[in-house]
């Protein structure tokens, strides 16, 4: 009696290992990874994610991939990126092509350039925040959109009030 469930046990281990290099195939990330103890004066830049515990002084420039700054990390640079979160400490102008996320232990000084933007409750943003739509064509088309949610809510009212 206790062979057959043995063999159950084998068979069934065998299934969680066909799902295994599934996983392992859609979880690789490539994210480099700057330590504590690391201090990196200049420019930072490359085709992967970054995440930063230690100190980076200059730029970081990494387009099409996401920065995140730990806990203990401390950052005064200038940074592009796709996607920018923040639990450290960060000095510099950030552009971001999609999203920027403060949380709640994070700080930002400088100025922000991005589509979306998140500030939990309690981290700390200090400069100017620009929201750009998806299609930052140019500056009219842009004027054109706010012109336009802002008259649709106005004409809604009217309508409301009529």
């Amino acid at each position: 009696m206790l062979q057959p469930p043995d063999n159950s046990k084998s068979q069934s281990s065998s299934n969680p290992n066909t799902y295994t290099p599934v996983k392992t195939v859609a979880a690789p990330i490539e994210q480099a990874t700057i330590g504590r103890s690391l201090v990196i004066k200049g420019e930072v830049s490359g085709s992967e994610s970054l995440y930063v515990d230690g100190r980076i002084e200059g730029t970081i420039n990494l387009t099409d991939n996401r920065v995140t700054i730990g806990r203990n990390g401390t950052i005064a640079a200038n940074i592009t990126a796709r996607e920018v979160v923040i639990m450290g400490k960060v000095t510099g102008n950030i552009q971001c092509s999609d999203r920027v996320d403060i949380r709640s232990e994070g700080s930002l000084t400088g100025d922000v350039i991005t589509q979306r933007i998140s500030v939990e409750d309690g981290a700390i943003l200090k400069g100017s925040v620009q929201v750009q739509a998806a299609g930052q064509k140019n500056d009219k088309s842009q004027n054109q959109a706010k012109s336009v949610s802002i008259d649709q809510p106005k004409a809604a009212a009217a309508a409301a009030g009529a």
